[in-house]
């Protein structure tokens, strides 16, 4: 074996039979115990092996292949391997210090090892929960005494609201709630995270947070029936008459014609926009990058938008150069207007799902339209959007148009067979998400 160097270890090839391989320092300048390690998955690191005192053979990782050089990695191989010609053992030291490791320093860790593997907005939102509510309530513990009691009583702390905190005077920044679904997330984030230092780190056996059940999210069943629209349209035709930002009642009209998440529309740039095509094609979204289909009132609807400014934004904010942010408070403004009860951004989105189940469509379809990971429909149309999504997103937001127009008596597409609607449930909260259509 010559001396480890990029192309040698680029030309690895994991074991077809999963076991380890590996490779190690040697020839001119090598340095004797200093390897790498491959995995059958294919993941490979640098590390030393080396005798203790004791005389049992050890292996420390230096680090993966992916962030340093093999001379990096051989210079940091080589500290240690001096350590351990002084009498040391720094693997054994690794693992004293990691017994003694506080759940904040692992959090820290974690996030440290997922950057850039997992997508920036998740990261930005765990180092928030992390940050908001964990290292606040359990933070100070260790890893190694933590227990399952002591998740329970941060699920209730943050239930409770114990760490929820008033929205900043000045700035963007949002405010930090409290609640189910906010401790239920936090919990889902905090089982992966004592995943990592079970399985990577091998600092524990057990994770305690796995047995502790989720506190269920409150399922969404607001929605606004065709009438319900009619109404809503008929007051920001009022509102927009009063002085009512354009901006922001353009979005709410988006929001309805389209299904989108709130962040997906209020940050949707110019160029994402594809007419021809009848889509979006958005760089990000919760469920990563992908093809939305857009309807023509909804693509018509940002095209009267994107006239009205020069900035890259289809909803610039009112100061600066950032998109609008100020949807919430024109919403409510609208539906107090109305009449209207019970509405958030989100149930815009949710009443477009509703349309669509009225309508006919089958939970697949409206899965595809509003962007949901399913598979079979949205892996369907990763370059070029499916016909039958973009047809059915043109007959929702027609109807939707209609309605906020004050048309209620517009035909809409149903299928003869199609099931009569009493109520439509949202479980928000992961891929897996999907809509459920319960029949009389």
């Amino acid at each position: 074996m010559p001396k480890l160097t990029k192309r040698v270890i680029d030309a690895l090839r994991p074991d077809p039979t999963g076991k380890d391989i590996f490779a190690w320092d040697a020839g001119d300048g090598a340095l004797k115990g200093f390897g790498v390690r491959m995995k059958g998955s294919g993941a490979a690191c640098y590390l030393i092996q080396y005798r203790n005192a004791e005389g049992r053979t050890r292996r420390l990782k230096i680090a993966s292949v992916a962030t340093l050089t093999p001379d990096e990695a051989r210079r940091l191989a080589g500290d240690r391997l001096r350590e351990v010609a002084g009498g040391g053992d720094p693997s054994a030291q690794r693992r004293t210090l990691r017994a003694a490791i506080s759940l904040s320093q692992l959090c820290d860790l974690y996030l440290e090892q997922a950057r850039g593997r997992i997508k920036a907005s998740t990261l930005a939102a765990d180092r928030s929960r992390i940050e908001t509510h964990v290292k606040p309530l359990i933070g100070h513990l260790t890893v190694r005494t933590l227990t399952t009691a002591d998740v329970e009583r941060m699920k209730s702390d943050i239930i409770a609201g114990k760490t929820a905190k008033p929205r900043k005077p000045k700035g963007r920044g949002g405010v930090a709630s409290g609640g189910r679904g906010v401790a239920g997330r936090t919990l889902g984030m905090l089982v992966t995270i004592l995943e990592y230092a079970r399985k990577t780190l091998k600092i524990i056996k057990e994770n305690p947070a796995k047995d502790v059940r989720r506190p269920p999210d409150g399922k969404q069943q607001r929605f606004l029936n065709i009438e319900e629209i009619a109404k809503l349209g008929q007051a920001v035709r009022t509102a927009e008459a009063a002085g009512e930002s354009k901006t922001g009642v353009a979005a709410i009209r988006l929001l309805l014609l389209s299904g989108l998440r709130r962040t997906e529309c209020l940050s949707l740039i110019k160029t994402a926009v594809d007419y021809r095509m009848h889509c979006l094609r958005l760089a990000d979204s919760k469920s990563g990058a992908q093809l939305r289909p857009m309807g023509d009132a909804a693509l018509r609807s940002i095209e009267i938008q994107s006239e009205s400014s020069a900035f890259p934004w289809v909803f610039p904010a009112s100061h600066g150069n950032g998109h609008f942010i100020g949807l919430p408070k024109i919403l409510k403004r609208i539906c107090k207007r109305a009449g209207l009860v019970g509405i958030t951004v989100h149930v815009l989105r949710h009443s477009f799902a509703a349309t669509a189940a009225e309508m006919g469509f089958s939970e697949l379809t409206i899965a595809g339209l509003l962007g949901h990971r399913v598979p079979g429909v949205t892996a369907r149309y990763a370059h070029v959007p499916d016909s039958a999504l973009v047809a059915a997103a043109n007959e929702v937001s027609a109807r939707i148009a209609a309605a906020l127009d004050g048309n209620t008596t517009s035909a809409a597409s149903r299928p003869a067979n199609a099931p009569v609607m009493e109520a439509i449930e949202c479980t928000p909260g992961g891929p897996r998400n999907v809509w459920k259509v319960l029949t009389l």
